[in-house]
């Protein structure tokens, strides 16, 4: 035979076996079966593109944690811009120690009664306008109970009557530890006392928080 031909045969024969098994048909034919390539059931289950309910889960579990991540930063947002509001008015309150009593003052120029004092603080510090004396005041602001005031909380007293037993007639502005920053009265000046201190103690009539302030906290 001459070597072409066996070279040819050769290289046909090699193509078959690549192929795929040669199978013999009952009419003594001989089929060629292409060659596919298959990926076994455990082959598919490894693969995570092929696993439909574990791609599922794995994409549900990170919307899941970024909702429950957004309502905690939300809480823990407003908590902050909470606590950022009492630090901003105290701030302030404590800035305008030493002024001078006025009666009717409403400004650090000329002087401050002690509606007055309350009112520029949360004017100024968180943009704030309460009414004009310290009876409205009272009348305006959300009960808290003495044990759950917190810094920024208005404290008021019955100063105009005997012992307490007056009209509204003072407030302050409470800071912490049973002390609040007020404009006491005439020839005196803004400062920090103790609601323990017997003439306060016998006069206080309780703590209001105003509307504003409720709502953030």
């Amino acid at each position: 035979m001459p070597i072409k031909r066996l070279t040819a045969l050769s290289v046909l024969a090699a193509a078959a076996l690549a192929s795929g098994p040669l199978f013999a048909s009952p009419t003594g034919q001989t089929h060629v079966t292409p060659a596919v390539a298959t990926i076994t059931p455990p082959l598919l289950d490894q693969l995570s593109i092929f696993a439909p309910a574990q791609v599922l889960s794995q994409s549900a579990l990170p919307t899941e944690l970024a909702s429950s991540t957004k309502a905690s930063d939300a809480d823990d947002m407003q908590a902050d811009d909470t606590g950022d509001l009492r630090k901003t008015l105290i701030s302030l309150a404590m800035k305008l120690r030493d002024i001078r009593y006025v009666r009717g003052g409403h400004d650090p120029s000329t002087g401050f009664d002690c509606s007055g004092f309350v009112r520029y603080v949360f004017a100024h510090a968180v943009g704030l306008e309460l009414p004009t004396n310290s009876a409205s005041q009272f009348l305006a602001g959300l009960k808290v109970n003495r044990s759950d005031m917190q810094p920024g909380d208005l404290v008021f007293f019955r100063t105009a009557g005997r012992r307490g037993q007056g009209r509204i007639s003072h407030v302050g502005i409470y800071i912490a530890n049973g002390q609040f920053i007020h404009s006491p009265s005439r020839g005196k000046t803004v400062r920090v006392d103790s609601l323990e201190e017997s003439y306060w103690a016998k006069r206080f009539a309780g703590a209001k928080r105003p509307e504003a302030m409720a709502q953030n906290g």
